[in-house]
């Protein structure tokens, strides 16, 4: 093969090398398909330039009024042909990658973003098949005891396929509280709880059809929960937390999980009385800013060192402690369950947005994952964090080759795993109780987050061992 044949991204080998991969000195040439802090974030990052005379899928959007799915992405002049090789960085969204993957090729230095097959950890019916996949093998292998580690998900059925199963398993708990959502859906879209079979008799009228009926509508696939009906509560309102993740690669798995988060709260009281009222169940900003008294100062996002701290002084450091340590190992065994699955490419990368919530024992529970979280900011402080987000996650990809490739922390981010657990080191030990020697995962959710000085520090770091 010659130096500049060109092979698919995924089947594409560490020995295959192209003299375009090398970067050097020249400015980083990236494309951007979203119109929001991202976009900010690359425009002002020194040595990096955008791709002139290409309209991007979310300009496209934005000059047309139309929504990012279905045929409107097909053939905008973002596409990978027509552009070959002209760009070393692409923010892409899901519909174009869906679109071109599959005949696309990449030189060995190009960086894209999302996995080929991310849905199996986003979307809601697979994200649960999967988990519940993996607890089984780890119950049959290594017994039901370490099986009880993947209790962080409510009982969950897919609709239609799932109906008789859910059915039986109403009947066993009469009187509680199930929540139905689509599975492709987001921003809390088309959800709604519920107390009566009677309900969902769509789902259950759509599975019965003849296949053979050519005018039937094929139901939309929904997942129905149990409900959890002891969330904590801070001001009598509900909130879950907002967590994102980095996954460099899958096969080793690599995982870095950043310091700061929000917890999104309701705009009302929480209440068991009125299941209906979205306003009160949902904590998602797109549903609660249609409230009619929302008010966005009110206090409907804290960070998540904000609450930290609140526990920490109601709670206690060590109950808070091994609460956030099951946000790690939603985390962990989350990923683990897709790791055989997702198709490893290494030039490509995943951030993802986890949504947890706490119950009134503190234990967190895994609501959903989002492939492409929310990026557009709600107000200074929100666009801040995104902003550093964003900044640090660039840093942490590394394409301007300043860091030694060992580190263990970059900016907001720690290097939470890489094909086992990662240990801070002996000076990191903020949030650990006084007085603890013993080592402890690098894990610093919620934590003190100067990523500005720690990265001041870091490059002088690694620019001395590289000269040496």
């Amino acid at each position: 093969m010659s130096k500049g044949t060109k092979v698919p991204g995924y089947m594409q080998g560490k020995g295959s090398r192209n003299p375009r991969g090398i970067i050097g000195d020249r400015e980083i040439r990236y494309k951007c398909s979203l119109q929001n802090t991202i976009l900010d974030v690359l425009r002002g990052r020194p040595g990096w330039q955008e791709v002139p005379g290409q309209q991007s899928t979310g300009q496209q959007q934005a000059n047309t009024g139309k929504s990012g799915s279905g045929s409107t992405t097909q053939g905008t002049t973002s596409g990978y042909k027509g552009s070959d090789g002209d760009w070393d960085f692409y923010w892409c969204d899901r519909e174009w990658l869906a679109q071109n993957y599959d005949t696309m090729f990449l030189y060995e230095h190009q960086k894209i973003l999302h996995f080929r097959n991310h849905y199996e950890l986003t979307r809601k019916n697979l994200m649960v098949k999967n988990l519940k996949r993996l607890k089984k093998q780890t119950e049959r292998e290594l017994g039901k005891a370490e099986g009880q580690s993947f209790e962080f998900f409510p009982t969950t059925y897919e609709l239609p396929s799932e109906y008789h199963i859910f059915v039986e398993e109403f009947k066993k708990n009469p009187g509680i509280i199930w929540i139905m959502k689509p599975a492709a859906r987001a921003q809390g879209r088309g959800i709604f709880l519920f107390r009566r079979l009677k309900d969902i008799t769509d789902w259950k009228k759509g599975e019965y059809q003849p296949l053979s009926d050519p005018n039937r509508e094929v139901p939309e696939t929904y997942v129905v929960q149990r409900y959890i009906e002891n969330p904590y509560l801070i001001g009598g309102r509900k909130f879950d937390v907002r967590v994102y993740v980095l996954v460099v690669s899958y096969n080793p798995l690599k995982v870095w999980l950043y310091r700061s988060g929000f917890a999104r709260f309701s705009n009302t009281r929480f209440s068991l009385d009125s299941i209906e009222d979205t306003y009160v169940h949902l904590t998602n900003v797109a549903i609660q800013k249609n409230a009619p008294d929302y008010d966005p100062d009110k206090g409907c996002k804290w960070s998540t060192q904000q609450l930290r701290k609140y526990l920490s002084a109601k709670h206690g450091v060590e109950a808070v402690k091994k609460a956030f340590k099951g946000i790690d190992n939603i985390i962990i065994k989350s990923l683990q369950s897709v790791q055989k699955i997702i198709i490893n490419d290494k030039h490509c990368f995943e951030m993802y947005g986890y949504d947890v919530l706490f119950d009134s024992d503190l234990k967190p529970w895994l609501i959903e994952i989002n492939a492409s979280p929310s990026l557009t900011a709600s107000g200074k402080e929100d666009y801040d964090l995104k902003f550093g987000l964003l900044n640090d996650l660039l840093n942490v990809l590394d394409l301007e080759n300043r860091l030694t490739g060992k580190e263990k922390r970059v900016g907001g981010w720690d290097l939470l795993w890489e094909d086992g657990p990662i240990l801070a080191d002996d000076g990191n030990m903020e949030c650990a109780p006084n007085g603890t020697t013993a080592s402890i995962p690098n894990s610093f959710l919620g934590c003190h987050n100067e990523r500005k000085r720690q990265l001041r520090e870091l490059y002088t770091a690694a620019q001395s061992i590289k000269k040496s």
